[in-house]
């Protein structure tokens, strides 16, 4: 794995009215790499993503996403360095009253300068990406399952073609055999794309499917990253009784049945 740090976070503190969510916070993410970003709730897993590409600020510290100073980039930095990364959030976010097509489009026609017909076949191209009929283009919202709307928007987060893929909870709401299906389309896209994935989850299955290393969220901070390896043998309350659970040997042993076969 290369070891350069495509973003950065330095001394991050965060906070909503009295209520202080971060507090000095550090974490680095490697190109290439799919990190995983768990935490109690209200640990402010969803805060931090959102204060990295921009839709909050925070009240001190430093992000740096590909060279660009997030924080200090301005609106005009913040949407050159935006066109590099896509955000996935945990209900799909998708505009109602546009179809799949549509919505995949809707990126595109805000950034890109390029015409009518080619921005319709580049959703298509998206569309059956991630796995979604060609028949979905035409769909609106409404007329998706979940597990189609969650696809709906991973096409739309990687519809500028980014180096940067942020996920907030993207196996939430999913049955066992959809989730397990959309975390092997993360591993895949990963892998064709060469993506760097932030990736935030509470689900022990995903992270041992898809991802590299874990940030664990803990006491304000980031309080440890690793690998799954590592993180078994973290000595810190909530770690342990996340790693050491039941679920997490459930998890263990599905993904050790799954690679024998």
């Amino acid at each position: 794995m290369a070891s350069e740090a495509i973003i950065t976070v330095r001394g991050l503190t965060t906070g909503f009215g009295k209520t202080v969510v971060h507090e000095n916070l550090d974490l680095d993410v490697m190109r290439g790499e799919v990190l995983g970003v768990v935490g109690a709730s209200g640990s402010g897993k969803s805060v931090l993503l959102r204060m990295i590409v921009g839709l909050l600020t925070p009240r001190a510290g430093q992000i740096t996403v590909l060279g660009t100073d997030v924080l200090a980039a301005g609106s005009g930095g913040i949407a050159a360095v935006g066109n590099r990364w896509g955000v996935m959030f945990q209900g799909g976010a998708l505009f109602s009253s546009l179809t799949v097509r549509e919505n995949i489009e809707a990126p595109m026609r805000e950034r890109l300068e390029i015409d009518p017909a080619t921005r319709s076949a580049l959703a298509d191209l998206r569309i059956a990406m991630v796995g979604l009929p060609p028949t979905a283009g035409d769909l609106y919202p409404s007329d998706l399952s979940g597990g189609m709307r969650k696809r709906a928007g991973l096409a739309r987060a990687l519809s500028l073609d980014p180096e940067i893929l942020f996920l907030d909870e993207p196996t939430a709401g999913l049955d066992p055999i959809g989730a397990s299906e959309f975390d092997a389309l993360i591993v895949a896209l990963q892998k064709a794309l060469g993506l760097t994935v932030f990736l935030v989850t509470h689900d022990l299955d995903t992270l041992h499917a898809t991802c590299d290393r874990i940030a664990v969220l803990a006491d304000r901070r980031v309080l440890v990253t690793g690998t799954m390896a590592e993180m078994l043998k973290v000595d810190h309350p909530w770690v342990h009784a996340y790693f050491h659970g039941p679920r997490a040997h459930a998890a263990q042993t599905a993904q050790t049945d799954q690679g024998a076969a």
